[in-house]
């Protein structure tokens, strides 16, 4: 992005993506600003000129080294799944190279199945911590009734490593292996029961629906339920040293081989 008309581009695409009530819009001024200071304000656009995505991050320091913070990534409806959204992710990691900036964060909710193993399984990014209600209310029709807790999760840049939008890269041939040695793990409580004892052992799953937003549309409480079960089993574990290996997505029950949006996948954790 570099036009005003651009920026404000920007700012409809988040409304539009977003919801009409977002409270949290970047305006078109800070991300014009950030990207003189070393952030990414980038858009992606149609033949026509329509704005079709874009990625927004800011930079900063952390232990004396720079980082970057991903703040937001969106793609117009219409285009999700046509691989335009880790295409913004490549060109991001591609300028914050040139910038000698080797760590990246972003956040997202851990109960979104497709982002869980877009993040972790494809991009092989890290869960570094787990946060309650981080944005608190914002407005925003994608996030209500479900809060805001989310995962924050690192990217390692380094350059000279593997490419991690390669697919004959043999980090995800590794990763996908070792998710399905503990495929037959212990699962932790899907049913939010503050009593229910959480298993122990050296490998633990945590259930998540194939589609939250789909579950919420059509049981609110059963949405809630599933947040309250995986903050209260991520806070315990991540607490206690254990960390995420990756995501095994859910496998269809049904005899059509479609999925359901009740349909379990599982976060594989690890004992440290």
């Amino acid at each position: 992005m570099e036009t005003w008309d651009e920026y404000r581009a920007c700012e409809a695409l988040q409304q539009e993506v977003w919801g009409e009530a977002f409270s949290e819009r970047v305006p078109a001024s800070i991300l014009e600003i950030s990207r003189r200071v070393g952030g990414v304000a980038s858009g992606a656009f149609a033949d026509g000129g329509d704005m079709a995505g874009f990625v927004f991050g800011l930079t900063g320091v952390e232990d004396d080294r720079r980082v970057h913070w991903s703040h937001m990534l969106a793609v117009r409806p219409g285009l999700r799944g046509s691989g335009l959204g880790p295409a913004l992710k490549r060109h991001q990691r591609d300028l914050l190279l040139r910038l000698d900036v080797t760590c990246c964060y972003w956040t997202y909710d851990p109960l979104v199945s497709k982002n869980a193993h877009l993040n972790l399984n494809h991009f092989l990014a890290t869960v570094d911590r787990y946060v309650r209600d981080m944005y608190g209310e914002t407005g925003s029709a994608l996030h209500r009734g479900l809060g805001t807790d989310r995962f924050v999760v690192r990217w390692d840049l380094g350059p000279g490593g593997p490419d991690p939008f390669d697919p004959r890269n043999p980090a995800r041939g590794e990763l996908e292996a070792r998710l399905a040695r503990h495929a037959g793990a212990p699962v932790a409580d899907p049913d939010g029961r503050d009593d229910a004892p959480l298993p122990g052992g050296d490998a633990v799953r945590v259930a998540i629906p194939a589609d939250i937003h789909a579950v919420r549309e059509a049981d609110a409480q059963r949405a809630r339920r599933w947040r309250t079960a995986t903050r209260r089993a991520f806070q315990h574990y991540l607490s206690a040293g254990w960390r995420v290996l990756g995501y095994l997505p859910p496998q269809p029950r049904g005899d059509d081989g479609a999925l359901r949006p009740d349909d379990a996948g599982h976060y594989v954790l690890l004992r440290s």
